[in-house]
């Protein structure tokens, strides 16, 4: 779902409203200069940066590593960032138009929840690589649960829940259409069956070895956790045979 611009632009005017700093005027007869405060209560500003976090972690993925923290000041991280944020949502078409071709964009987060609820923390945090291993290992455990079955993972276990042949006792089958005896059935399992083949040996087993890996860039990640959204979306979607 496409983020609202306007409703995320007031939560973020919100949250730097209440977190602006002032120096309140002086009691009569004080000889030193008060300490800043803030406008809003800490009540108020925790609870608006609860939704604000939520937005920056839309708009600026990785914006707690990328941006500095200021230990003098417990809400300077989150202002810059919402600022940060707030350019990118008024300006973000523009510079599409711009600098790009305005093709559509993907989100993260409108993917197969097995896929980006596996990702999200690392994400978040800028370790994309690891992110999409642990996106892999949902998926391969979301399967496992849908077939009951420990006894295989990954490669194996797709390969044998999307395997043309009938299930059999402890080897249910997972199925995209039914059985009708055609070319397009057999096609469209042996597919999945490759595709699912492909996600773990080209994917998900060259990250598995990240601390011998450069840092994958964002949209390099962002296409291969689409590749394990497509899965799960099939996983999820297939009819159960036993």
């Amino acid at each position: 779902m496409a983020i609202k611009v306007a409703w995320a632009r007031a939560e973020l005017a919100t949250f730097l409203r209440l977190s602006e700093t002032y120096v309140p005027p002086n009691e009569p007869g004080a000889m030193v200069a008060g300490r800043l405060r803030n406008r809003g209560t800490q009540q108020e500003i925790i609870a608006s940066a609860h939704i604000v976090e939520q937005i920056l972690d839309r708009i600026l993925p990785g914006w707690r590593s990328s941006v500095p923290s200021h230990k003098s000041n417990r809400w300077m991280q989150h202002r810059e960032a919402a600022q940060r944020a707030d350019v990118a949502l008024v300006r973000e078409a523009e510079i599409r138009e711009n600098l790009g071709d305005n093709a559509p964009q993907v989100s993260a987060a409108a993917m197969h929840p097995w896929a980006w609820d596996g990702a999200k923390a690392l994400w978040q945090s800028g370790h994309f690589r690891e992110a999409v291993t642990a996106a892999a290992r949902k998926v391969n455990a979301e399967t496992q649960n849908r077939v009951a079955r420990r006894d295989v993972s990954e490669a194996a276990l797709f390969q044998s829940v999307f395997s043309k042949d009938d299930p059999k006792p402890g080897q249910p089958r997972l199925r995209l259409m039914a059985d009708d005896g055609s070319d397009t059935f057999r096609s469209v399992h042996r597919g999945a069956m490759a595709f699912a083949e492909g996600c773990y040996a080209g994917i998900r087993n060259p990250n598995s070895h990240e601390d011998a890996l450069p840092e994958l860039p964002e949209h390099e990640a962002l296409e291969q956790l689409a590749a394990f959204s497509v899965l799960a979306r099939w996983v999820d979607g297939a009819t159960l045979a036993v």
